[in-house]
């Protein structure tokens, strides 16, 4: 806690220095805008709100649950033409074709996932799993994620998220292929899977448990609040989750991010996502070495003014953190149940 130190992130095959007392140096830097928070219910100009016109014309029904629509951007299209051969191995292109969407979780502007039901945060996880199934019977990954805030480059104030599907393994994908599966190999059990149970015995980086799920701040967290989701049972996929542990996951996601919220008493930003088993081709093979779980990487460090920023050594040297992981867990655990927004005044 008071030295600097290295912790290697056995899920990334890489490493983070550790550098606690660094986060009592003064802070003279950028302080961003703290979120609105008098985000209307329902805008006309918000073209995720149902009803709305979006900016390829078509018109949002009036949704009450969930809404999935093909994104009128897409990063991913599935008709995209073969790049042309390279003439030197320093010059290569490949194939990337794919389909995204996007999720409205809610038809409420001014609601995101810790001021939903469970019901409501249930719907989200349900489809969630059968976008998982739709694109995973033909593409190999599909990616999952949420941008929540103008702080994470989400452009819209409207609780929602995005889902990619490609017909490739990203970066992350096949980095977390590898070290899973060499895992297995030399330890006979699923990384992750151990980790969890580690950490469920350990204690000092917990942040919310229940029957079926853990959340922690990752011994090699990089962000300062980041948080790992966790099952406690062997599950490859978010479609493989059973009935009550869907139920279980809406209770410990809408704890974790209420937690987020009372924090520094504000909508609070991240970046999230699942990772789960590759999926089309590779539903027919064995991908026993993969555990379901979910990242959350939440920018801000000290309120919800100052953020950390990966510049300087991070980017040319290795990741770097301003307070340890146990502290972070500590200082989440510690925090209320109850949103800042419904406690009595």
């Amino acid at each position: 806690a008071e030295h600097q130190h290295a912790r290697y992130n056995p899920l990334r095959d890489d490493w983070v220095l550790v550098s606690a007392h660094r986060v009592k140096r003064p802070w003279q830097g950028q302080l961003e805008k703290p979120p609105p928070e008098d985000v209307p219910r329902w805008d006309p100009n918000n073209p995720l709100c149902p009803g709305a016109t979006r900016a390829n014309g078509e018109v949002n029904p009036q949704y009450e649950g969930t809404f999935v629509f093909p994104n009128d951007f897409p990063a991913l299209q599935p008709d995209a033409p073969e790049p042309d051969d390279s003439d030197h191995p320093l010059f290569q292109a490949a194939a990337a074709r794919g389909v995204c969407k996007v999720m409205c979780f809610h038809p409420w502007s001014n609601l995101t996932l810790p001021l939903m039901s469970l019901v409501e945060i249930r719907a989200v996880i349900d489809a969630w799993a059968e976008l998982a199934v739709e694109l995973g019977a033909s593409y190999p990954w599909v990616q999952i994620f949420e941008n929540k805030g103008a702080m994470m480059g989400c452009s819209n104030p409207h609780p929602h998220c995005q889902v990619w599907a490609s017909n490739f393994l990203p970066n992350e994908a096949r980095l977390e292929d590898r070290t899973q599966r060499q895992h297995v190999s030399q330890h006979g059990v699923p990384m992750l899977l151990e980790y969890a149970e580690q950490e469920a015995c350990r204690k000092e980086r917990l942040v919310v448990e229940n029957t079926d799920w853990l959340v922690v701040v990752p011994y090699w967290a990089t962000w300062p609040y980041q948080t790992l989701l966790l099952p406690r049972r062997h599950v490859c996929r978010l479609q493989d989750l059973r009935n009550g542990e869907r139920d279980s996951l809406a209770s410990i996601m809408q704890r974790l991010l209420i937690k987020y919220d009372n924090l520094f008493e504000v909508s609070f930003p991240y970046s999230m996502g699942w990772h789960g088993a590759p999926t089309g081709p590779y539903l027919e093979e064995d991908c026993g070495h993969w555990q379901l779980h979910a990242h959350y990487y939440p920018p801000l460090l000290r309120s919800a003014t100052v953020r950390k920023f990966m510049v300087g050594y991070e980017m040319l040297a290795q990741a770097q953190r301003d307070l340890t992981p146990e502290q972070a867990a500590e200082r989440l655990r510690n925090l209320p149940d109850v949103h800042y927004k419904r406690r009595a005044k």
